[in-house]
């Protein structure tokens, strides 16, 4: 991983793409999760496109709001 930037990580993709499948799974619009998260809805399309990175507790929260496992996300990180 050295010399890529997290953001456009293989790992970040596989787990912007679980999360992006998460929302649609669970019938969220982007403008209905970002409702619940209480951010602006670009952020929910900042993250799905992988222009945004989520930090740890952002990541938690974001899965909170899906009503999905945050370590099944990282396994999807963790898959080679």
């Amino acid at each position: 991983m050295k010399g890529t930037k997290s953001v456009t990580s293989d790992e970040n993709k596989r787990l912007c793409v679980w999360l992006k499948r998460q929302r649609q799974e669970k019938g969220h619009t982007m403008r209905s999760l970002s409702e619940i998260l209480g951010t602006p809805h670009s952020f929910i399309g900042k993250v799905e496109n992988q222009e945004r990175r989520l930090d740890v507790v952002e990541y938690v929260r974001y899965c909170q709001a899906l009503g999905v496992d945050p370590t099944e996300g990282l396994k999807q990180v963790l898959t080679a």
